[in-house]
């Protein structure tokens, strides 16, 4: 039988949330946005506040408070800690966060109700579950914009990408089961029956093994994503809902939102081997990248428990706003140009034996403007194709190796003068090709690597000129007339 919160949310939940609305707490004030030094970071979606508490993890002390869209529910920061994902239940949008300015630097619509995110390991896209469209948006981190939506099962809550980064598990609610989508061609092509409304998920650091809290079972079913099927069934604490795994994938940490607990499980044997006590109707849980922290949301408290992972005791407890559910944690890096090619796309149809011609476009995503030294655009053709010419405004280029270059200073937020690639196609070239092209240089950190997949037309490109064509001679030619033309249950309190 469900319990009466998410059609009303978790039976001891809802009553905790009854009488702190009752004692009308004070809410939590937000700060000006402002830039944060490198460091390692907690970033608390505080769902009646409308913000996020951003924790300094060095001090355990609210740094900056950052308002975003309505009832916040998640966060999940990017593998290079740029950039941090809220989902927006009430007004069914994402907010990004840049995260060393601690500004929304963008707000992007998807499905009703959102409430799990999840960011690929490639940091290239964001997966966003809406409960009550029961699908799952796929947003391009690049571009901002969703690029598909999934359908998945009934009432949807929890998303985990592999970080193998070819999977996403999807928790459905209502439906008792996981969808497994397979992230190259955003389809599910599994669906694993779990315990009693599935809530939160993770995939252990090797891929092997994905965690679903139950939450009207108080179990935890282990997955094994080979396989896709229940391995083991372990029992927790009353209600359980978010989940992590430690970075080295030697324990899972449970939040029990009924028990006010949070159960270790050791990976190895299946077992809860701790315990820990924490706030009031515990929701979220994430562990620091180095793996000595693990970071629990207290709904009713309006706070978050440190837990030392070495010791399984709090060690600190923060406030923050009000009502946080979501947390995740990340590293700041220092301010640093990002070079991304935001545009590598074929113009034109491609056709066998004729010519075709891509675009290549550069453009600072990052914090800073570029260093000065060297940027280079190199491309690498897939057989088939061979190269006739590369050139832009301002670009020194080469066709063997095929690659651009250019020391201009680029400012944030702009771009280089495009690139044009002309290839020509070779009439025995596959019927789909790959192009894959990188940026690297001007002091940004890394490689940045854009691909454009191209149907290749079987037909020649061109027909021959009217006078080469056969019959052009024949009487009657030039006549007069020669010419003519011969498409149930609502999570959290709102």
């Amino acid at each position: 039988m469900r319990s009466s919160w998410w059609g009303g949310m978790l039976r001891a939940l809802v009553a905790g949330l009854v009488l702190v609305a009752g004692l009308a707490l004070p809410m939590v004030a937000p700060q000006s946005a402002q830039a944060v030094p490198p460091g390692t970071y907690a970033y608390v979606a505080n769902f009646n506040d409308d913000t996020v508490s951003v924790i300094d993890t060095a001090t355990n002390a609210v740094v900056v408070t950052v308002p975003v869209g309505d009832a916040p529910w998640e966060v999940a920061v990017s593998p290079g800690g740029t950039r941090a994902y809220v989902t927006n239940r009430a007004d069914a949008t994402v907010s990004v966060i840049n995260t060393a300015t601690d500004t929304v630097v963008a707000t992007i619509p998807v499905g009703l109700e959102p409430l799990g995110v999840a960011v690929s390991p490639d940091g290239t896209r964001a997966y966003v579950t809406n409960y009550g469209a029961d699908t799952v948006s796929v947003i391009n981190t690049n571009t901002n914009t969703v690029v598909a939506t999934v359908p998945v099962g009934d009432a949807p809550i929890g998303v985990a990408v592999s970080p193998s980064g070819t999977r996403a598990y999807v928790t459905n609610s209502d439906a008792d089961t996981v969808s497994v989508i397979n992230v190259a061609t955003n389809t599910v092509i599994a669906t694993i029956p779990v315990g009693d409304f599935p809530f939160g998920v993770a995939v252990s650091p090797d891929s092997t093994r994905a965690y679903v809290t139950n939450s009207d079972a108080d179990t935890v079913s282990v997955i094994n994503v080979a396989t896709n099927t229940v391995v083991a069934t372990v029992p927790v604490g009353d209600a359980p809902q978010g989940v992590a795994v430690s970075r080295g994938g030697t324990r899972a940490y449970v939040v029990n939102a009924d028990a006010d607990t949070v159960s270790v499980i050791d990976t190895a044997t299946n077992t809860v081997v701790a315990t820990v006590p924490v706030g009031d109707a515990p929701r979220e849980v994430a562990v620091s990248p180095d793996g000595t922290r693990a970071y629990v949301t207290n709904a009713n408290a309006d706070t978050v428990s440190v837990i030392n992972t070495a010791t399984n005791t709090v060690v600190a407890t923060v406030s923050v706003g009000d009502l946080p559910f979501g947390v995740a944690t990340g590293v700041v890096p220092r301010p640093a140009p990002a070079l991304r090619l935001v545009k590598l796309t074929a113009g034109g149809p491609f056709t066998r034996g004729g010519q075709g011609t891509y675009t290549l476009t550069v453009t600072d995503t990052g914090d800073l403007p570029t260093d000065g030294s060297t940027v280079t655009v190199a491309d690498t053709l897939p057989a088939g194709l061979t190269p006739v010419s590369f050139s832009g405004t301002g670009w020194t280029c080469t066709l063997t190796p095929l690659s651009c270059t250019r020391s201009d200073i680029l400012a944030p937020g702009a771009s280089y003068p495009p690139l044009t690639l002309t290839v020509q196609i070779a009439r025995d070239t596959p019927r789909r090709v790959t192009n894959t092209a990188t940026v690297t240089g001007g002091g940004a950190v890394g490689t940045s690597i854009a691909t454009a997949t191209t149907t290749i037309d079987r037909k020649q490109q061109h027909k021959p000129p009217h006078h080469d064509r056969p019959g052009h001679g024949k009487p009657g030619h030039g006549e007069p007339g020669h010419d003519r033309p011969n498409h149930s249950h609502r999570p959290g309190p709102r």
